[in-house]
């Protein structure tokens, strides 16, 4: 077994003695009482998949591979698809989810963790729900105020908030059944991803690493909303115990991962668990992906001492009561927000000639893990994505990568441009498997980024913006229309068909930009992914050959998924742009950028006839900047302090990409007493824009309006194509 893989074994009697303390305190560890007849259904169709009529789970089913049994669409007929209906959404930011279909009925959420119900096959709508989440809320989410998806349970389905709630509704109906904060509101959390139902008891966890917090996953009862048992992803700060399932582990192994000094004491160390929670039904265990570090910088966060349990890992726990299981750490003493909260896929493979049931994963490091899901011991690991600088690949007899000593730019003192960046090269956007091609198919992507040890006063923790423990702002891209025209070409997207037998990419799609829709497979041989450029594409699954490619008019990061009603299949998916890179990219969001953000539901069947309505009339924002103001010291110090707060969600050196405003055209500009009531005064916190007068003086908010207005000046004199978004 690799080193890196520790067993529950080791634990002994005490985690026995743990277990049984938590459940008497929380409740009953296996549960509250015999399921009903609706909710055994659920849990049929969620460990079966059914027969294709259903997409019970936004992965399809358990085993979260995305892969659809049906076949009336296929690899003769897929051109034939065209519209059966749409709708339109009411918030122009990132739609995230995936469709869930069950009993004809389709639910989704979206933007602002809002969910409707649709009759799936008319496109009627038949209940909305919005949880009212608070504007302000904005400040704390990374990456948009997204939503990943619902679970449907019995007459129930659940949503997380981004406020944190945990919210169940009568799935008829749309009305709240019950209401369960699961994180403290003072604290920078968040919920972005989909809760799973298991056992009739609802998972959830949360994000916020980048600005400092403590990562944990909660199962509650799906009756109640009462807490059934709750792990921990990193040590208390005491490194005290708890009273959670996570006692036993960190008392006997993992406090010794941490230092008994450095940041994370304060942080909370981060290592939330925003996305994949996956359950086994074969094996009856739940799988966590685990976050990144608070700060990044594992110098700064732990000294540089200890591999820090359990960023960056997956971790099984026990379903009943979350005891640990085993877990297997892919990045090490992580430093460059190398997340394993990417999709996890379960499957079988033969393994020295002995069928193994495996767990796959490709998480941002750029390598394709395939890991043992008895017992956590690494099988392979393999780059799905060219250019990986961080390490040269793993050892698979320690489980280690073989790192690049350059990467560890804390301690070298110098620059490390990595690639993947911190976006990964490959993000949130779901991945599937197609057992009868046995490949997985990657929404990957090429995106570098500078990490920096050289960090002053104004790159250490502040109760605002992202902690992460390298230099922001000194990271953004220089005055040199070679170096943005660079960062263009460096950024693009890939549809990656890897082999997990080979450990290569049987075949690849090239796509000019980065940050492209998630995937869906079915039997009919075919591979369904939007792009951010504005299509909706299929692929031959076996070979890749390109078969339908419909204008959906807007850029699409969501995946697809399938359905069945009344003898008809359906294609449905969001559209709608959105997410961490195009707040972020600058200028390297390329194409896209022009590419209009229209929030959408769009449900596709073969001889559909419906037509999408014209794209909304789009006029040229008037781009005459002000006068520049302001002594050549001013403009540099805005530039940090945009670099440090405002660059996150603006964009690297002020260029929009339109879905947030782009501050070089914001009619604020001009007039330093409205840019001051938004900046200071919160004059748009309702719309996500809090006032920054806690981190910001009267004299930093105008010294970074001043380096907006030359930000303005610049662009339009030198890069004309990054000129301002087309407004609507």
């Amino acid at each position: 077994m690799a080193k890196r893989v520790f067993s529950a074994a080791l634990l002994g009697c005490a985690a026995l003695a743990l277990v049984a303390c938590n459940a008497s305190k929380n409740g009953s560890a296996s549960g509250s009482g015999s399921l009903d007849e609706a909710e055994k259904a659920s849990e049929t169709l969620l460990k079966t998949g059914g027969t294709g009529d259903d997409w019970a789970g936004i992965g399809y089913s358990y085993d979260e591979q995305r892969f659809s049994p049906l076949t009336d669409i296929n690899d003769r007929n897929v051109g034939e698809l065209g519209i059966a209906w749409y709708a339109d959404l009411e918030d122009a930011r990132g739609q995230e989810a995936t469709p869930v279909v069950v009993d004809g009925v389709m639910y989704v959420s979206h933007a602002w963790s809002k969910v409707d119900a649709w009759d799936a096959a008319t496109g009627k709508k038949l209940w909305s729900f919005d949880p009212q989440v608070p504007g302000e809320r904005a400040v704390s989410a990374c990456c948009d105020v997204v939503n990943r998806g619902v679970a449907v349970w019995g007459d129930k389905l659940f949503v997380g908030t981004l406020d944190g709630r945990l919210i169940a509704l009568d799935r008829k109906t749309g009305q709240e059944i019950w209401s369960t904060q699961t994180f403290d509101k003072r604290k920078p959390y968040t919920i972005t991803g989909a809760p799973r139902v298991v056992k009739d008891m609802v998972l959830i966890g949360n994000g916020g690493a980048e600005f400092g917090v403590r990562g944990y996953v909660t199962a509650y009862d799906a009756d109640t909303g009462k807490q059934r048992w709750r792990f921990y992803t990193v040590p208390n700060p005491d490194k005290r115990a708890d009273n959670a399932a996570s006692d036993a582990i960190f008392a006997s192994k993992g406090n010794a991962t941490w230092s008994d000094t450095g940041e994370w004491k304060t942080s909370g160390g981060g290592g939330t668990v925003w996305d994949a929670i996956v359950y086994d039904k074969d094996l009856d265990q739940i799988y966590l992906g685990v976050g990144n570090g608070n700060p990044w910088n594992h110098g700064t966060r732990s000294n540089g001492e200890g591999d820090n349990w359990f960023l960056s890992s997956v971790v099984a726990l026990n379903a009943d009561t979350g005891a640990y299981k085993w877990h297997y750490q892919e990045t090490p003493a992580e430093s460059w927000d190398y997340t394993a909260t990417q999709p996890i896929i379960l499957a079988e493979q033969p393994v020295d000639g002995q069928p193994v049931k495996v767990l796959y994963h490709a998480p941002k490091n750029g390598f394709f893990f395939t890991i043992d899901r008895a017992t956590g011991k690494l099988i392979d690991a393999k780059p799905y994505v060219d250019g990986i600088n961080w390490a040269t690949g793993y050892d698979l007899a320690t489980g280690r990568p073989i790192e690049n000593p350059e990467a560890r730019f804390y301690k070298t003192g110098k620059p490390f441009i990595a690639v993947p960046g911190a976006l990964g090269a490959h993000n949130w956007h779901p991945m599937s498997y197609n057992p009868k091609t046995g490949l997985v198919y990657i929404p990957a992507q090429q995106i570098p980024q500078g990490y920096l040890q050289d960090m002053d006063e104004l790159d250490k923790r502040k109760v605002l913006g992202f902690n992460v423990g390298t230099s922001l702002n000194k990271t953004m891209l220089p005055d040199d229309v070679q170096a943005f025209r660079a960062a263009v070409a460096a950024t693009t997207g890939r549809l990656v068909a890897f082999d997990p037998r080979t450990g290569k990419v049987a075949w690849g799609v090239d796509y000019p930009a980065a940050w492209n829709g998630g995937t869906m497979t079915t039997a009919g041989n075919l591979v369904f992914q939007g792009t951010s450029t504005g299509r909706l594409r299929a692929y031959a699954a076996d070979t890749g050959k390109q078969l339908l490619d419909l204008d959906m008019q807007s850029g699409i990061v969501s995946a697809p998924s399938t359905f069945r009603v009344n003898g008809v299949q359906y294609i449905a998916f969001q559209t709608g742009k959105g997410g961490a890179f195009p707040l972020v990219a600058g200028v390297a969001g390329g194409v896209t950028r022009k590419v209009p953000n229209l929030p959408r539901l769009v449900v596709l069947k073969i001889g559909g006839t419906v037509q999408l309505p014209a794209p909304p009339a789009t006029t040229a924002l008037a781009w005459n900047p002000p006068p520049q103001f302001g002594t050549a010291a001013q403009v540099a110090s805005g530039k940090a302090h945009f670099g440090r707060y405002c660059q996150v969600c603006h964009g690297d050196s002020a260029i929009g990409n339109g879905f947030t405003p782009d501050l070089r055209v914001s009619g604020t500009l001009a007039n330093a007493d409205a840019w001051k009531g938004v900046v200071l005064d919160g004059a748009l916190k309702d719309r996500g824009m809090v006032s920054f007068a806690r981190v910001l003086t009267p004299a930093d908010a105008e010294a970074i309006r001043a380096y907006v207005i030359d930000r303005s000046n610049w662009t339009k004199a030198n890069l004309p194509e990054a000129s301002a978004p087309v407004g609507r």
